[in-house]
């Protein structure tokens, strides 16, 4: 059974272009090494330039097999270059009963 996740990302100063750029390919790699479902992911914006991520692993041991992946680890890497993973509590439309975000996808 696939897990949906929601993922925050904050990019680092004068990152942000590149970061929905990663963003944006992040699922195709993932999918390359059989770790997710089929299903599109959602990409958006906050208002603080924050961006978010839903997604659908295929189980919760492809999220498992995630850390010991090198193509995984690799991607994750360049993440790391460019924002850092925050909880999704922090980004301020998290507060709101109904949130809204600009699409990016």
């Amino acid at each position: 059974m696939g897990r949906i996740v929601i993922v925050a990302y904050k990019p680092k100063q004068d990152k942000e272009s590149e970061l929905v750029e990663l963003v944006k390919s992040h699922l195709f790699t993932l999918r390359a090494e059989g770790l997710v479902s089929d299903r599109d992911s959602i990409l958006m914006r906050s208002t603080d330039g924050s961006v978010i991520e839903v997604f659908e692993w295929a189980s919760k041991e492809a999220i498992e097999a995630a850390h010991n992946n090198p193509e995984v680890q690799k991607m994750w890497l360049e993440f790391s270059k460019i924002c850092d993973f925050i909880p999704v509590s922090q980004v301020s439309e998290s507060t709101s009963m109904f949130s809204e975000f600009t699409p990016l996808n």
